[in-house]
């Protein structure tokens, strides 16, 4: 079954199998935590990522970590938050699907999520902790996983902290 944390600072300095990037279509590097971690990872993860042609919103790409201390990158494009009504939800839950259906195929053990959609794509905090806390408890019987829920700043640690105290026991 694995194990949660929330796990406060960056994510971009956990020795982890993977680290989820928050990408942009294109993978080729942007804001937020897609540009830190491509810098972080050095000039390789843009000279791979440039070879796979994309990835479009809901669906996960793999590439590997490079100068980070994970070993590999999920990448994987959130949907730009327009009110809720243009199946955000859906994609959003599939960010986390897809990225722990990829870990599971490469014998990926331990995983580091952000808050996927939540800087400019403007999804709400709390909603976007929740899709992603339930979607990770409904795949956790398919896979057995160390995740980690990175908060980068004090506002979405406190999110996460309410979210997985409400669900206390069942992780």
């Amino acid at each position: 079954m694995g194990s949660t944390l929330i796990t406060p600072g960056d994510i971009t300095t956990l020795a982890v199998d993977a680290i989820v990037n928050a990408a942009n279509e294109s993978l080729l590097g942007g804001g937020g935590v897609d540009g830190a971690i491509h810098r972080a990872a050095g000039p390789g993860l843009l000279a791979e990522c440039r070879t796979l042609g994309g990835c479009p919103t809901g669906q996960a790409r793999i590439t590997g970590g490079y100068d980070l201390p994970a070993r590999h990158v999920i990448h994987t494009v959130g949907p730009v938050w327009r009110g809720g009504a243009h199946g955000e939800a859906g994609l959003l839950a599939s960010c986390y699907r897809e990225s722990l259906r990829l870990a599971a195929a490469h014998g990926i053990t331990s995983i580091a999520f952000p808050a996927i959609s939540c800087g400019a794509y403007g999804y709400p905090l709390t909603e976007a902790v929740d899709i992603a806390v339930t979607t990770v408890c409904a795949e956790r019987s398919k896979v057995t996983l160390f995740v980690h829920f990175v908060a980068f700043d004090a506002d979405t640690l406190g999110a996460y902290q309410r979210r997985l105290a409400a669900d206390a026991g069942k992780m």
